[in-house]
């Protein structure tokens, strides 16, 4: 993605998944923005947007993080969010093993808690050791976690798969986590 592209993937981010009345806006119990207003509010609030830069920003986001409405007319997060939103995730039985990426540092921490989601409404698990490990990096010095999603189904723990391919459940016990040799 070009360098404005990923500018505005930041600030779409930060205001569909975190702050929609920061510019002003609101967004619907689903997490739905009117594209028209969110190009408005955000023009005023000097960021400058348009329907074309939305599109690209969809279109090339590595990571999907959007998603727009069949009609074209909104736009939403497609999770990662630290406000009340209902996402209408449908229960999906995940792959016999998950991973989670993060830092070395928090290992003390998911020692004693196991993966909680923090301000966010999930903890987030990718199907795949490099998709977490990017994740990882992110934070610091990278570890991967293999998380063993089958267990936890036959235990009764849900698993919901977001539009973009991200794994979500509500919190991750240590007793399922154990570190990729990989």
């Amino acid at each position: 993605m070009k360098n404005d592209q990923v500018e505005v993937s930041k600030f779409l981010s930060y205001i569909l998944r975190h702050r929609p009345g920061e510019i002003g806006i609101a967004l619907d119990g689903s997490g739905w923005a009117s594209i028209d207003e969110l190009i408005q509010k955000a023009n005023v609030a000097g960021k400058s947007l348009n329907r074309e830069l939305i599109n690209q920003v969809v279109a090339n986001n590595d990571k999907k993080r959007f998603s727009l409405s069949s009609d074209g007319s909104k736009i939403r997060a497609n999770q990662g969010h630290s406000i009340n939103v209902d996402l209408k995730l449908r229960e999906v039985i995940p792959p016999d093993k998950l991973y989670h990426g993060t830092a070395t540092r928090f290992m003390n921490s998911i020692e004693k808690e196991g993966l909680v989601p923090g301000s966010r409404h999930h903890v987030h698990l990718s199907c795949d050791v490099i998709a977490a490990t990017k994740v990882g990096k992110r934070h610091g010095k990278p570890i991967v976690l293999v998380i063993d999603a089958k267990q936890m189904t036959e235990d009764g723990h849900k698993f919901y798969l977001s539009e973009n391919g991200v794994w979500l459940t509500d919190s991750v016990s240590f007793k399922y986590i154990r570190l990729s040799k990989g």
